[in-house]
């Protein structure tokens, strides 16, 4: 199993604690990223969002590709996995960004590719808005954009959404055949876009029975179409401690979202903005991506067991959301990482 931690761009991840002691700064982010590394850390995600979707639209966040540019120069080993919105980059231009993302950190960028959920966000930053299943047609184009020009020169391509003549891009990705590109969805357009064209699935938060069905699933679909093989990933947010009291005590501090806060006022636009296979309640919502279904919550040896219980369904990777986010992965990694290496 890799551990891989969210990067707390919004300064958070609770939607009902106004300071979680984690400022969306470059000086917080680069500690972080720093000492994850140190602590056995193999791979940082980094959300895009132009608005604060945790903290309220009026707080401060930071751009993810800016972010992973600066990051890439200070880390050694970690994996920058980089949210990237198709409708808010054309894809030419965001290759040859990523490209040289990827000199800068010798061959460690990836990216994570999402759908545009949030109307208002995109109206506020002059983005034209689609349905869901036109995101995925433009989503499809835009991966053979991306794919293409990082391979070849002199690549032209005319579609409904993109056109390009005779692309160069130069100096290609160092990583081959190209950076590894993540996908996450739970519609039928999703999966049948990320089974034909991504090298990775990342799933919200669920049990390992569910998130297993969901592997044997692309597995399946992957296998029919004659690709290899993908890699895993699931959200969780983490809890880790010493008895039951305590975590059920944790829970209590970070689920009572109420009404009318400012990390609540997107609620109903977010569900009506995705295609989720199940029925998401306020509970789930409070953490984001559905963190808290995957249960890494408990003592020490919980959690390993539930973590065991992921690996045994497929599961490469976690992706860890905590708070406050610095001082619960050195804990994470004292009780996790550094006993499954001991």
């Amino acid at each position: 199993m890799k551990y891989g931690y969210w990067l707390p761009v919004f300064g958070g991840w609770l939607r009902n604690v106004e300071d979680e002691h984690m400022q969306p700064t470059w000086d917080y982010i680069k500690k972080l990223a720093v000492r994850s590394e140190q602590i056995g850390f193999d791979l940082a995600l980094i959300a895009e969002l132009y608005l604060n979707d945790i903290k309220g639209e009026q707080a401060p966040s930071l751009d993810a590709w800016s972010t992973a540019a600066a990051l890439a120069a200070v880390t050694q080993n970690q994996e920058l996995m980089v949210a990237v919105r198709p409708t808010f980059h054309n894809p030419a231009q965001l290759a040859k960004q990523a490209a040289n993302i990827d000199h800068i950190s010798n061959g460690r960028i990836s990216l994570n590719v999402v759908s545009s959920w949030w109307k208002d966000e995109a109206e506020k930053y002059g983005i034209q808005f689609e349905q869901h299943d036109d995101r995925y047609a433009r989503t499809a184009e835009w991966l053979n954009v991306v794919d293409n020009v990082w391979k070849q020169d002199n690549y032209t391509f005319d579609g409904k959404y993109y056109q390009v003549k005779e692309n160069i891009l130069q100096p290609k990705p160092v990583s081959s055949p190209r950076p590894k590109i993540y996908a996450g969805g739970e519609s039928e357009a999703a999966k049948d876009l990320i089974s034909s064209t991504c090298d990775g699935y990342v799933m919200h938060g669920d049990s390992p029975e569910l998130i297993g069905r969901r592997i044997a699933d692309m597995r399946e679909r992957r296998q029919k179409k004659g690709l290899p093989p993908m890699l895993y990933g699931v959200a969780a947010y983490s809890i880790i401690r010493h008895n039951e009291q305590e975590v059920k005590n944790e829970l209590e501090r970070i689920t009572n979202v109420k009404e009318g806060t400012s990390g609540y006022n997107n609620y109903q636009q977010w569900l009506s903005g995705t295609q989720l296979e199940q029925q998401v309640s306020l509970y789930d919502y409070s953490v984001s991506n559905r963190g808290l279904r995957s249960g890494i919550m408990g003592t020490p040896w919980q959690v390993q067991d539930q973590i065991a219980a992921f690996e045994s369904v497929g599961v490469d990777f976690l992706l860890l959301q905590c708070s406050p986010q610095l001082e619960e992965m050195e804990n994470f990694a004292e009780n996790v990482i550094a006993a499954n290496i001991a």
